[in-house]
């Protein structure tokens, strides 16, 4: 069941997770392309063509009101995707890579 936010453009799914309605992007996705790159609303809505100036300001407003919020849950998917990554063994490139000194 999704929930409606003040927001107009932002819904929770059932996971109460902020994504752009009508879309399966999340507000953090997002933000963390602008972060990424500093790209600009205008090169946000370049970026993602199916998305409304309305949805991407949407989308920042909610998450300057909820940064502590989702800085969190940005900071879990970083320690999640860290854990994966270390659980994976080292490719054969690393290994030709490592053994040459060039990583």
């Amino acid at each position: 069941m999704l929930a409606e936010t003040r927001y107009e453009h932002i819904i929770l799914n059932n996971a109460r997770v902020p994504v752009i309605e009508g879309t399966t992007m999340k507000v953090v996705e997002l933000v963390l392309a602008q972060a990424a790159y500093g790209w600009s609303a205008d090169e946000l809505r370049e970026q993602f063509p199916y998305l409304t100036f309305g949805q991407i300001y949407s989308a920042l407003a909610y998450y300057w009101d909820h940064q502590e919020e989702l800085d969190a849950d940005i900071e879990g998917r970083i320690r999640k995707a860290d854990k994966i990554k270390k659980s994976m063994p080292e490719s054969a490139l690393v290994k030709r890579l490592r053994g040459k000194g060039l990583v």
